[in-house]
């Protein structure tokens, strides 16, 4: 990389428990990491992908052609195997439009209530995708668990409160946040991401 300022990459979410987590995921590589708000950038982005992988190329590419800069962006969600795989690429938007985290969790634990403890099983999957030079490069991470009965834990965001791991006994609200970023679908993503832009950067 030649010498001078880093350059920047613009996180692309306005979720801010989503920037908090990328920032301390790479927050040590030579970038200058920055939020939409700091650009002044405010985006609708239409998510109508069938992926995750689409919807998180989608929000890079429009971030990043708004901005002039190379943008990261991710789509993510909760995929519960009793309900056929939803709420998926659906999952931000599950108990509708303008509807809060607490919302979606509620409409998703009722929805459950039924479901005996051996159909309760679900996972995290996480499509993060970096729109740099011209070209968009995607990583994956995963995470398995079950939907628990009830909430548990004050940390973490979205579906967290609810999504039990089972060999730690804890849901993803209950974890410490570097605890969270070790095992997180978001997380294994964004290392692999971390990965990625230490090759491209020494490319420069």
């Amino acid at each position: 990389m030649r010498n001078g300022a880093p350059p920047s990459l613009l996180l692309a979410t306005e979720n801010q428990g989503k920037l908090r987590e990328m920032r301390q995921i790479l927050g040590d590589l030579p970038l200058r990491l920055v939020g939409p708000a700091e650009l002044g950038i405010h985006l609708d982005v239409v998510e109508d992908g069938a992926t995750f992988e689409k919807n998180a190329a989608l929000k890079a590419r429009a971030y990043a052609e708004a901005a002039g800069l190379p943008a990261l962006a991710d789509d993510s969600g909760l995929e519960v195997d009793a309900l056929d795989g939803r709420p998926g690429v659906l999952s931000a938007r599950y108990a509708g439009e303008g509807a809060g985290d607490a919302d979606k969790r509620r409409k998703l634990l009722a929805e459950m209530e039924a479901a005996p403890e051996s159909k309760r099983s679900a996972r995290f999957r996480c499509v993060v995708a970096l729109a740099w030079g011209g070209h968009v490069y995607t990583t994956e991470g995963t995470v398995e668990g079950e939907i628990a009965r009830e909430e548990r834990g004050s940390g973490g965001f979205g579906y967290d409160p609810i999504f039990y791991l089972p060999s730690l006994g804890r849901t993803m609200a209950e974890l410490a946040p570097e605890e969270k970023n070790t095992m997180s679908h978001r997380g294994q993503a964004a290392r692999a991401m971390r990965i990625l832009l230490l090759g491209l950067l020494a490319d420069q």
